[in-house]
């Protein structure tokens, strides 16, 4: 009895360890985003030097203090640029971006994974050098592009460079892989051509990569600044990114660190609503599609 009692307990042991050594890792990780939140309510007036790092503290007659909270930075960052404009350029920017990555990874997918034609395994590794190269890389070459083609300063220009994914490209590929070539030779027995194989074979069996490469789309863009700052002018076609650069000129005795994060927060926002409203369903994602 005790013989078998002593593993189980030590399961436990180490699930108990594991489970300690997790929170302590998440609240590191949150640390940054705790800080900004309580910063984000500290008065302007107040500056880090004083008090504590997280919040300002008010004297008491009694001799106490107590925490110290204002809406003040939120009321400065709301007046110094069109957040509205600057969100619906984002949802425009990342949605826009978005669809047309569904349709250039989905066939390019299937192309790699199912077709035989020549030069793919080239084709292959030149996609895979693409990974390594640095987007700054291509900052020239893709500005001279949207110069000739006249889109400066639209959104058609923040959107263009990202149609096509490497990244997305290889793991459809993985996934449809991964999809039996005994439904899809099924399926050409019942007449179904190249698009209805798509929809009604591949695509439904390869839902949850699909989903996570929408997560890191999504998030990668809706925090993309270098890009759009370069290519977008217009206060209604730049994005919350460059809205946000904004902020940092808006104080003339240096950082408004309070002000900063108040903007911060509100850029962040819609990821962190989303992500808490849709959390089980990312995390599936990931996991049923092997991305790490």
């Amino acid at each position: 009895m005790n013989a078998d009692s002593q593993p189980h307990r030590r399961r436990n042991l180490w699930s108990v360890a594991a489970d300690i050594a997790t929170v302590g890792i998440a609240v590191v990780w949150l640390l940054p985003l705790i800080a900004s939140f309580f910063m984000s309510f500290r008065p302007p007036s107040r500056p880090l030097t004083q008090d504590t790092l997280f919040w300002a503290l008010m004297p008491l007659e009694n001799g106490w203090h107590m925490p110290w909270f204002t809406l003040e930075n939120y009321e400065r960052a709301l007046l110094v640029a069109p957040w509205g404009a600057h969100y619906l350029s984002s949802v425009i920017f990342v949605m826009g971006t978005l669809v047309v990555q569904w349709f250039t990874v989905t066939f390019a997918g299937y192309a790699f994974a199912r077709m035989r034609f020549l030069g793919r395994d080239v084709l292959l590794y030149v996609i895979l050098l693409q990974l390594m190269i640095p987007a700054g890389v291509l900052l020239v070459q893709n500005f001279a592009t949207i110069r000739q083609l006249g889109l400066y300063d639209t959104h058609w220009a923040m959107m263009m460079p990202y149609w096509a994914s490497a990244f997305g490209t290889l793991l459809m590929r993985q996934a449809f892989r991964e999809v039996p070539i005994e439904l899809e030779e099924a399926a050409r027995i019942d007449g179904a051509n190249l698009v209805q194989l798509l929809w009604h074979v591949y695509i439904p069996l390869s839902i949850p990569s699909l989903l996570a490469f929408s997560i890191v789309s999504v998030s990668s863009h809706w925090n993309e600044l270098l890009w759009p700052l370069v290519i977008t002018r217009s206060p209604e076609v730049r994005p919350l990114t460059v809205g946000l650069n904004q902020l940092f000129t808006t104080s003339d005795t240096g950082a408004a660190y309070g002000l900063l994060m108040a903007g911060t927060l509100m850029v962040i926002s819609p990821l962190m609503v989303l992500f808490v409203l849709l959390q089980k369903q990312f995390v599936n994602s990931f996991v049923s599609s092997g991305l790490k």
